[in-house]
């Protein structure tokens, strides 16, 4: 059976067009008795008008927005996505993405998400919010989440890792590996200019434990806004002002071609320098990279359940919700990515 129209509803309630649109947009705009009217033609005509008649009736939209910075194609996006949708869909709930890599695209949403309500919990993925962005949603009573964030500031609940002590765990690893020329390869801030990363931690963590050991250079290298990241990377490498003998990468997608790239160019890995990434994404394993290990579905799911307790009545009340911040272990996967430095001939 083919889903009635909105002139099906408007007509079977006795009123217009753009009424029924009002009734599900901006239910506040509409009279009580004309919205219980639009909802028993909902009801009666389609099962899809249904479910959003049963919205209008809680208060709620039964959707969650989750806004990343990168694509969801992204290994971390991906599985923190399905992590969210493995608690929410059940429960009743769609997720609806909203891209936040450009300011426009950031100011837009949270611009228009209280005009629209059109949400009942935000979840942000590895980035901040400014305190204005929260006096919006706070003022909406939206409850806001985090995944891998920078900082817990302005959240309700979160779920992240420690990135900075992930990439000290690393770092301790090959000095006691014999290294003492260490490279960290991450992100500028032109790329991301408008967003903080949960990643930048990882370079600090990275600084701070090279900083504990006074025979170790450290040598960050940054990226710039390159259309092909891991050249760069072997790029900065290469020209590094100390040749290192082991390199830190920001994760796993550019360790992987970084990795393809020394062994093609006849560098060998990790006789000649040491890799190690960040995240233990699918390819980690067979491809032997030691890297630091992160659960983004774990974590997503977590999110989810965290969420859900601060939407129900109970968690209103001081106390109710449990621990609204949590830290996941991470762990240090060893592989055969790195070794022992050898002495020079």
């Amino acid at each position: 059976m083919a889903q009635a129209s909105i002139q099906a509803v408007a007509r079977e309630a006795g009123v217009s067009v753009s009424t029924v649109s009002r009734a599900f947009a901006k239910p506040d705009l509409v009279l009580p008795e004309t919205r219980e009217r639009v909802l028993a033609a909902a009801e009666k005509l389609d099962y899809r008008i249904s479910r959003s008649a049963a919205a209008l009736k809680s208060g709620q939209s039964l959707r969650i927005a989750v806004l990343m910075s990168a694509s969801i194609a992204t290994w971390f996006n991906a599985n923190v996505y399905a992590g969210l949708d493995s608690v929410f869909h059940p429960a009743g709930y769609d997720l609806s993405v909203f891209p936040m890599s450009t300011a426009a695209e950031r100011s837009e949403f949270f611009g228009n998400l209280p005009v629209r309500r059109n949400a009942d919990a935000v979840v942000v993925c590895s980035f901040d919010i400014e305190p204005s962005e929260v006096s919006k949603l706070k003022a909406m009573n939206v409850p806001i989440v985090g995944v891998n964030i920078p900082s817990n500031d302005g959240f309700d609940a979160g779920v992240s890792i420690d990135d900075s002590t992930a990439e000290r765990i690393a770092v301790d690893h090959l000095v006691a590996l014999g290294h003492r020329d260490i490279a960290f390869v991450g992100y500028g801030d032109d790329i991301h200019s408008t967003l903080r990363f949960s990643a930048s931690a990882r370079l600090e963590g990275f600084l701070d434990a090279c900083a504990r050991y006074a025979d170790v250079t450290p040598i960050p290298l940054l990226l710039g806004s390159s259309d092909d990241p891991a050249n760069e990377a072997l790029q900065l490498i290469i020209a590094a002002p100390h040749a290192p003998s082991a390199v830190c990468l920001a994760d796993d997608e550019l360790a992987i071609p970084v990795l393809f790239r020394l062994r093609q160019y006849g560098t060998h890995v990790p006789q000649d320098i040491s890799l190690i990434g960040f995240d233990d994404n699918r390819y980690a394993a067979g491809l032997g990279l030691t890297t630091v290990h992160q659960d983004p579905f774990a974590m997503g799911a977590q999110a989810a359940r965290k969420t859900l307790e601060l939407m129900s009545p109970a968690s209103n009340q001081e106390g109710e919700l449990s621990s609204r911040f949590i830290t996941p272990q991470a762990q240090l996967i060893l592989r055969e990515t790195t070794a022992p430095k050898l002495p020079l001939s």
